[in-house]
């Protein structure tokens, strides 16, 4: 038995090795080994890295013939201080030349290794030309990205997990009101700005669109806040804010807005005139029968106490005789005064004309409201000095009530109070308003 077992041991030895050497020849890294500087050996992929047609044109060859020459040294030195079998150095990046010329970037380890019944060195080739296509291109990918957004008009902002800005583009520098790299590094509560929510009250940081993009994974789009500047200048921004890298749960998240502030101004702007009278600047008909028709319905207590019907005596008289644009000046004073008569949660609009309503807020006792009338009825009588005309202008009051469950329109209510209104005209409401031609040129 002793016999036959030491008869299978070179037998198992040149398995082992045959499998070694098919292990080798079949490997995708190029595999060299060299004895005192010469190359012994090459394997299939290392003899395509270098471009030889044939073993020889590698084997029996000083290694450094392959080695660029800044290379060289360092890689003798690595090699110099392998002393023990089987020890290795580092991997280390360095470039190779090829039988044509041409260079290849590699990374190699180096390995003092038995061969056949001495010491050589094994090297491990790996080939970096792939790795090194994929870092230009990402490379090139990173350069055009970061080309565009500073481009951009749009304010781009990039926030690592723990809320520090990892980077800015220029146009949001130019929001936020810096000019310099100070955002960079600075945690997002510790920037010298306040952020306003749509009314433009104080926004706690976590209602921070980023904020809860980091905290949750969601995206948040067409987020409008505000924004106090350093300089005191106040902008309203449109966000969006998601997550840099959706797949990973370390990933940044990644902010962009715009300036609306312009956008907003105009769009408050054509809100307002669609709402209100452009002559006198009160709510106009479309406005005020919004409000009604919210207050009519409600099913609690009812926001809208009594609706005033007002209409000026004999203003026809007014643009018949001295013509439209006193007519307008009469309007204008009369709207001021009306305003200046109620209170401030009173709703006064124009709904045609010489026709004025008023929503009364809250309950109203008829005491009070006799009152109301009788004031808003001696403020409008006073008289009005309009380009050299002492003009005096009576308001008949026509009243209706509201209640609750009320199911009138708001259409029924204004008919209601027109109809009391002219119940309430005096018989003589066509005279005319005008008294006598003054020296006065201003109005009042």
């Amino acid at each position: 038995m002793v016999g036959n077992d030491r008869a299978r041991l070179p037998a198992d030895a040149e398995q082992l090795a045959q499998r070694y050497r098919s292990l080798v020849d079949y490997s995708p890294d190029g595999i060299v080994v060299h004895e005192r500087g010469v190359v012994v050996y090459a394997n299939p992929a290392l003899l395509r890295l270098l471009g030889a047609a044939e073993p020889e044109d590698v084997v029996g060859r000083p290694v450094t013939d392959f080695v660029a020459p800044p290379c060289v040294a360092p890689m003798l030195e690595r090699i110099r201080r392998l002393t023990i079998a089987g020890t290795a150095s580092d991997p280390t990046e360095m470039t190779l030349l090829r039988c044509d010329g041409h260079s290849v970037e590699v990374e190699t380890v180096s390995v003092l290794t038995a061969w056949h019944d001495h010491l050589a060195y094994q090297v491990v080739v790996h080939d970096l030309t792939s790795q090194r296509r994929a870092e230009a291109a990402q490379q090139r990918a990173e350069h055009f990205f970061t080309s565009v957004v500073s481009q951009l008009e749009e304010g781009v902002v990039v926030i690592d997990r723990n809320g520090r800005i990892e980077s800015a583009n220029p146009a949001a520098r130019r929001i936020f009101g810096y000019d310099a790299e100070d955002l960079i590094g600075t945690h997002i509560d510790d920037l010298p700005l306040c952020l306003l929510d749509a009314n433009a009250q104080p926004m706690p940081s976590t209602w921070y669109p980023v904020i809860r993009t980091l905290a949750t994974g969601e995206d948040v789009t067409r987020f409008v806040f505000g924004l106090d500047r350093p300089d005191g200048q106040r902008r309203w921004l449109s966000a969006n804010s998601r997550l840099l890298n959706p797949v990973d749960p370390n990933s940044p998240a990644v902010s962009s807005f715009n300036d609306i502030t312009e956008f907003r101004a105009s769009r408050r702007q054509l809100e307002y005139q669609a709402t209100h009278d452009p002559l006198t600047g009160l709510a106009n008909r479309s406005l005020v029968l919004s409000r009604l028709a919210a207050a009519l319905g409600t099913t609690e207590t009812l926001p809208v106490s009594s609706v005033l019907f007002i209409d000026l005596d004999g203003f026809k008289a007014i643009n018949d005789t001295l013509g439209h644009a006193i007519g307008d000046t009469v309007l204008q004073i009369v709207a001021q005064r009306l305003q200046r008569g109620l209170r401030a949660d009173d709703v006064v609009g124009r709904i045609g004309g010489d026709e004025f309503l008023v929503l009364l807020s809250g309950h109203t006792l008829g005491e009070d409201l006799d009152t109301l009338i009788t004031r808003l009825r001696q403020t409008t009588s006073e008289p009005i000095i309009a380009r050299g005309h002492r003009i005096q202008v009576d308001a008949s009051v026509g009243v209706t009530h509201l209640h609750a469950g009320d199911n009138r329109t708001p259409e029924s209510v204004l008919h209601d109070a027109d109809l009391a209104m002219y119940r309430a005209k005096p018989p003589n409401h066509q005279n005319s308003p005008l008294t006598r031609r003054t020296d006065s040129t201003h109005a009042s």
